[in-house]
């Protein structure tokens, strides 16, 4: 199965890939499903059944209300994060889903959303979305988020054929070992093999555009992190403490903190945990290539690009 960089690096929202930004994919691809059969308009009533781990902590990673926003025709790089809880206060005032952001059907959240005690067999992370025109079913589908932001469907499942792409790369690879050992034989560097394989699917004009975009939602969420004050959302009163160890770091060693390598680490941290702030707070991010591990990649990023700044060697990031 042939891997893109972009399927490892998905712009989304936290709290979790697998229990946030799959179940909002799945649920913007039942909408799909149902628009490319016409049925929209028949739509009157909808249906979400969540199982297994999904169920069990889907409300405190905002499973339920991301397969809402996913209904509404939201895509989790396309969703503004400040807009979600608004939207969702509206559901539960009038008690009417805007299905695909166009249609408005009744939507009771104690029938309609149900959090079941079971497995299904393929995957802990289930869910069935059915849509009625009164008492007729018109479309059932079951999605499988198995981590990472990725989602198949019950056919996908049963076939056991996760990925429809069996495109041939130039520089295969399905370890760290064999990668390097091929980067060797080709006399190539790991970004030269690894564009290489990147152009079977993108140019590489649509590559840098794309990179420049995960990038810089990257240092959106870290700036973010460093700024956002107060208790994050779950009800356990967890204080942020990025902003304030972030005003802390400023005053070591003035006026080339960053630039010092005795304070690198608490840098690196600090952006890794500004980040991770965000993530739990369903801010924008970035799954790198999972939510729980969001922090590293763009802290490491962010504190070169600071370092590198300060000691001139390259110009800004873009």
């Amino acid at each position: 199965m042939a891997i893109s960089v972009f399927d490892l690096f998905k712009i989304g929202v936290g709290p979790s890939s697998s229990h946030t930004v799959g179940p909002m994919r799945a649920g913007a691809m039942f909408v799909e499903a149902l628009r490319e059969l016409q049925m929209l308009a028949q739509v009157q009533r909808i249906e979400v059944r969540l199982f297994g781990s999904l169920a069990a902590t889907g409300i405190g990673h905002g499973t339920d209300k991301a397969v809402i926003m996913g209904l509404m025709g939201e895509w989790p790089d396309k969703v503004d994060p400040l807009l979600i809880e608004p939207r969702l206060l509206d559901l539960h005032e009038t008690q009417c889903l805007l299905l695909a952001g166009e249609f408005r059907v009744p939507f009771v959240w104690q029938r309609d959303m149900r959090l079941l005690d079971e497995n299904l067999p393929y995957h802990p992370n289930a869910m069935t979305l059915s849509a009625y025109a009164e008492d007729q079913l018109l479309l059932c589908e079951t999605y499988y988020s198995i981590g990472g932001g990725f989602v198949v469907d019950q056919q996908q499942a049963a076939s056991g054929q996760l990925d429809q792409d069996q495109s041939e790369l130039p520089y295969d690879f399905s370890t760290a070992a064999q990668m390097l050992s091929q980067c060797k034989t080709h006399g190539l560097r790991i970004s030269q093999l690894m564009l290489a394989n990147e152009r079977v699917w993108r140019s590489e004009e649509e590559i840098r555009q794309g990179l420049a975009q995960i990038w810089r939602a990257m240092r959106t969420c870290v700036d973010a992190g460093l700024k956002h004050e107060g208790v994050l959302p779950g009800g356990l009163n967890v204080q942020r403490r990025a902003a304030r160890l972030h005003r802390s770091l400023l005053e070591i060693g003035k006026p080339n903190v960053i630039g010092s390598t005795l304070s690198a680490m608490e840098w690196v941290n600090l952006f890794a945990l500004a980040v991770n702030e965000e993530n739990a707070a369903g801010g924008r991010m970035v799954t790198a290539p999972t939510n729980g591990a969001a922090g590293i990649i763009p802290a490491v990023l962010h504190y070169y690009m600071k370092l590198a700044g300060a000691l001139g060697h390259v110009g800004h990031a873009h």
